[in-house]
């Protein structure tokens, strides 16, 4: 019996213990792997990993945290790599280059600055994620406070005819890469 994490109650939904072990196992292949060999886990993967949801599996919330501990070192070990190919100053330029992307879609005005679901559709509500991307603004323009935790753990209401929902997750994982390449 595996207890890399807490369970769950037996009644309460947790992560399939099967596949978290199996993505942690790949995970730790890939780390000791060569630092200059790529790898099939990246940071990105890691944050986009999901797993099934099983009655009596591993506590969410504890493999989320795991999960965040995992992606931070291997966005740290990718940073590594491709400084020493390209150095601290083109590193940096590309992670300014996507922070300016970041907010020249801020910049546009509030409920237009995503595509929009269909009136008959689920999508964000447009008034949180405006919200949430003036703070986004504030955090690369004027310096404001705003951890990565924040920014992986946000959560928008929902709406008829919303923001699309994949667009606003793509600027917020390009949010997530910009905070942790400048880390």
């Amino acid at each position: 019996m595996s207890t890399t994490f807490p369970r769950s109650r037996k009644s309460k939904p947790g992560y399939n213990v099967d596949q978290v072990e199996d993505f942690l196992e790949e995970a730790r292949r890939a780390y000791a792997a060569d630092r200059d060999a790529p790898t099939v886990v990246t940071a990105e993967s890691i944050r986009r990993t999901a797993f099934d949801i099983a009655k009596g599996g591993y506590s969410i919330s504890h493999v989320d945290a795991a999960l965040e501990r995992l992606e931070d070192a291997f966005a740290v070990r990718e940073r590594e790599r491709v400084v020493a190919q390209i150095g601290d100053e083109a590193w940096f330029g590309r992670a300014r280059a996507t922070a300016q992307e970041v907010l020249d879609r801020l910049d546009r005005p509030a409920q237009h600055r995503f595509a929009r679901t269909s009136p008959l559709t689920l999508g964000y509500h447009p008034k949180d994620v405006d919200a949430f991307g003036d703070r986004l603004t504030r955090y690369f323009q004027d310096g404001q406070p705003m951890s990565v935790d924040e920014v992986r753990t946000v959560a928008f209401r929902t709406r008829r005819g919303g923001y699309n929902e994949a667009q606003v997750d793509l600027l917020l994982d390009a949010v997530v890469d910009v905070m942790l390449a400048v880390r």
